[in-house]
């Protein structure tokens, strides 16, 4: 949120002050009128003011659990949402991940997560039905707050920090444009948002839907296990305190295309001691057995929820 233009007198000088956000590299100053002390000096005395004010305008809240989501088209959302999703209670919110002008959203700003959650055109998502899932059995003040980074098709070597250039070089154009959303490195983007949100709010969980284009890849649950730990050390959290929930594929008695693919899911907390598998069965799907349908969504984001909210007591 931009914050307008003020002026301060310290120490005997004059200043505009502009500042954006809540970052400190982002303060800018104009002097008005020199008095008493030398420019450097008031400077260095108004930076020091505003810091100790930062701190305690922004001190952490702990009533606002924030959790992260990745993946790709079935976290992204491949279902229209339906008016009955529109109606979202104003303590569950989304820090929105890319600019969205249409909507009224810019990237790094939070707003009350009606969909959609991810990016200006998807659908509805299992993050949808997660946050309200969980307002339901929370206490009244207790906020939610998610960051949702997906992108459609994509395999799990798209959020490996270190290799994710070697797999966006020759990634197919029509997922391009959803990787330029993100500036080309959603993972990236992921933690850049993750760490805003941690000037306001604690991360309690990651949760994630990925998988049919790692179908029958048996490292998936090492490659999995990279970017959980990257997440964990970029953003200075506590494994043993950050779970990473993983959904399920669409089921074969279903027709899933994929269904394979949740023998190799199921394997992950081998893996990753704090994983939980979040079963899809009966979960409703679309008539491509790729994707969830809008029912489907609500019902594998309340069984995110649930699980999460028995890792929370």
């Amino acid at each position: 949120m931009e914050i307008n233009m003020k002026q301060i007198i310290t120490k005997g000088l004059k200043y505009s002050i502009k500042t954006i956000g809540t970052n400190l590299n982002n303060v800018a100053l104009k002097l008005i009128k020199p008095k008493a002390y030398s420019k450097p000096l008031g400077i260095a005395l108004l930076l020091a003011s505003l810091w100790c004010n930062s701190e305690k305008s922004y001190a952490q809240n702990t009533k606002l659990y924030v959790f992260l989501s990745f993946g790709q088209s079935n976290m992204e959302g491949n279902a229209p949402f339906e008016p009955q999703d529109t109606t979202v209670n104003n303590r569950f919110s989304v820090l929105q991940a890319v600019d969205c002008p249409e909507l009224g959203r810019t990237k790094g700003n939070w707003y009350t997560a009606k969909p959609p959650l991810c990016r200006c055109k998807t659908g509805l998502t299992p993050m949808d039905y997660f946050g309200r899932t969980l307002l339901d059995s929370l206490p009244e003040d207790v906020r939610i707050g998610i960051i949702n980074v997906a992108v459609g098709g994509c395999k799990i070597e798209l959020f490996d920090k270190d290799t994710y250039q070697t797999y966006t070089a020759t990634a197919p154009e029509w997922m391009k444009s959803a990787l330029n959303e993100y500036g080309g490195n959603p993972y990236g983007r992921l933690v850049e948002l993750a760490k805003v949100a941690q000037q306001s709010g604690v991360i309690k969980g990651i949760l994630m839907h990925q998988g049919e284009s790692n179908t029958g890849d048996q490292e998936w649950p090492k490659k999995v296990k990279v970017v959980y730990e990257n997440l964990i050390r970029d953003l200075n959290l506590n494994p043993a305190s950050t779970p990473l929930l993983a959904g399920e594929v669409v089921h074969a008695d279903q027709g899933g295309k994929c269904a394979s693919m949740n023998k190799i899911i199921a394997s992950l907390p081998e893996t990753i001691p704090n994983a939980h598998i979040i079963s899809s069965a009966g979960c409703t799907d679309a008539a491509d057995n790729l994707h969830f349908n809008a029912q489907g969504y609500r019902m594998l984001g309340e069984r995110y929820a649930k699980t999460m909210l028995s890792l929370l007591k």
